[in-house]
């Protein structure tokens, strides 16, 4: 009779832990990892879905919501919000959550503040609820930047993927930061062919050749496919732009920074003029030809595709032209209306663009082609994009 009744006992006790057991993993969250713990944030995605909990998520922050529908990635009038996403470039705001930012935050994540925040990562912690009546983040108790490696894009200039010519060409410069890390690229790239004005067309013909046809380049601002031969100062020829402007510096089309292909490009004339000596910032009206660039009295806007492409090139001219050997000391800054001084802003905006366009194979093969077949230098920021955060 007692050992009839310890089996049952048994019996009794066990059940009861299985059913604990299924109680707990039931009960239990399941979090972004899948591990059934809050070690990793939700991704925006998942923080949509999950609308009506309490809990963090990681995104990108992609502009400032202005509206249940609408988002501005400039002018930004006040630090009260912001919108982050799962991908730097997102620009669908139904993939977005709008994320109410308290008093506490503002001075640091606000991006009328913060303007350089934009396409940087960043984790939230608070009310997954709507927010502008469109799903998001409220009664924040958190914000902290990070790393991008949650979620998102993995194409991210964050994300500091090694080059192939880290162990050669860069070996000196890898490890470095700020100072350190501008002087040491300076010394890398300093040296180089230098082109004279007329060989810089030919040279053009090969390194921003279209490729879907050979016969053709792409023009930078417009993205039109024009003939290679088809250059000149006709309305619609393409000549060379030079996306430093040359009046910023005063340095012309000598030798150097006067035709470093590296930020030399094909543009249609008309659009050329345009952009004329204009700094770099968001905003303005669009360029009639060419209407996903904006501009205004004092700053360019070029097309999306091409953001990340044009803040490289800027970046690239400032470390190569230091002021040694005779040349000009190039530099960015914030500012705009910069004139014949040696500066282009904004340095905030590029710096912006640069996480916003990722590197693309365009744009890889460019460089490429640079220092194989003409100057025999590199664009660090087109192998390294994330070391222009790294210097400034």
């Amino acid at each position: 009779m007692n050992t009839t009744r310890r089996r049952v006992y048994g019996t009794v006790a066990f059940m009861l832990v299985v059913s604990l057991i299924m109680m707990y993993f039931t009960i239990t969250p399941s979090f972004a990892d899948g591990s059934g713990t809050s070690s990793s944030p939700f991704s925006v995605n998942q923080g949509i879905a999950n609308q009506g909990s309490t809990g963090s998520v990681e995104g990108y922050i992609v502009g400032k919501p202005v509206s249940t529908s609408s988002v501005t990635t400039s002018d930004f009038s006040d630090d009260y919000a912001i919108a982050i996403a799962d991908q730097v470039n997102e620009t669908n705001v139904n993939e977005m959550l709008f994320v109410q930012i308290p008093s506490p935050f503002r001075s640091e994540f606000g991006l009328q503040s913060n303007p350089s925040l934009l396409g940087e990562a960043v984790v939230v912690s608070g009310s997954l609820t709507d927010y502008f009546a469109h799903t998001g983040v409220k009664s924040v108790s958190d914000m902290e930047l990070s790393d991008g490696g949650g979620s998102g894009d993995p194409n991210d200039p964050g994300d500091g993927e090694p080059s192939p010519y880290d162990d050669t060409y860069y070996s000196s410069a890898v490890g470095k930061t700020g100072s350190a890390l501008k002087s040491e690229l300076h010394l890398i790239i300093d040296d180089h062919n230098e082109l004279t004005y007329s060989e810089v067309w030919d040279a053009l013909r090969v390194t921003d050749e279209d490729p879907a046809n050979p016969n053709n380049v792409l023009l930078l601002y417009s993205g039109r496919s024009q003939s290679k031969y088809e250059n000149g100062g006709n309305v619609d020829d393409w000549n060379r732009e030079h996306v430093w402007a040359k009046s910023h510096g005063d340095f012309g089309t000598s030798m150097g920074p006067g035709t470093d292909i590296h930020h030399l490009r094909p543009t249609d004339v008309t659009v050329n003029s345009s952009r004329g000596n204009l700094d770099f910032d968001n905003g303005g009206s669009p360029q009639s030809e060419a209407p996903d660039n904006y501009y205004d009295s004092d700053s360019w806007e070029p097309r999306d595709s091409v953001k990340g492409d044009v803040a490289r090139m800027i970046f690239y001219m400032a470390v190569r032209y230091e002021g040694d050997s005779g040349e000009v000391d190039l530099e960015v800054n914030n500012l705009v209306n910069n004139g014949s001084s040696p500066f282009i802003g904004k340095v905030s905006v590029l710096k912006a663009w640069n996480e916003m366009d990722p590197v693309d194979s365009f744009e890889e093969n460019r460089n490429n082609v640079i220092y194989d077949q003409y100057q025999h230098n590199r664009n660090p920021f087109i192998d390294h994009p994330e070391w222009v955060e790294a210097i400034w």
